[in-house]
């Protein structure tokens, strides 16, 4: 009996190392895998970095090659412009330089005067000066000196940028 006890202890601790490094082994795989699962998870938020980065980099890249185009497309009207005007006197180079602007006074003072007679008219018929000016000078004259404005210095303000 006693040879039957020592037997099976005698195998019980030559497979006890082994059954140890069974336990071992299991847990070096479970931390291994943590291990692979956390780079995995580093890895796609490293990606995903720099996948954004990389997406703001070209669209800086693209808002840069839109101002050199629309550069690019202001100096060739300006020397489209130059290359029209060569050759011609002086007085037609003005003259093509002054066609906005002189548009534009005829447009300010042609308001002006329908105001100032629409006002004269009320006042001699007898209408109420306040309800005379709302009635001339209404939105629509409003939002069209309001472009004219906006046209002539808005786009001075905006070019400067």
């Amino acid at each position: 009996m006693m040879t039957l006890i020592s037997t099976a202890l005698s195998f019980l601790m030559g497979g006890l190392p082994k059954l140890l490094d069974f336990f071992q082994d299991k847990s070096d795989k479970k931390h291994e895998l943590e291990l692979a699962q956390l780079q995995i998870e580093s890895q796609l938020r490293l990606q995903a970095a720099g996948l954004q980065s990389q997406e703001r980099i070209e669209e800086i890249h693209t808002q840069h090659l839109q101002i050199e185009a629309n550069s690019a497309e202001r100096l060739a009207l300006y020397q489209h412009d130059i290359a029209i005007g060569q050759g011609a006197s002086q007085w037609i180079i003005d003259l093509r330089a002054s066609v906005r602007p002189v548009v534009t006074y005829l447009f300010v003072g042609l308001l002006i005067a329908v105001d100032l007679l629409s006002i004269w008219w009320a006042w001699s018929t007898g209408v109420a000066f306040m309800d005379a000016i709302h009635e001339v000078f209404d939105t629509d004259e409003m939002q069209i000196l309001a472009s004219i404005i906006a046209f002539w210095f808005g786009t001075q303000a905006f070019s400067k940028k």
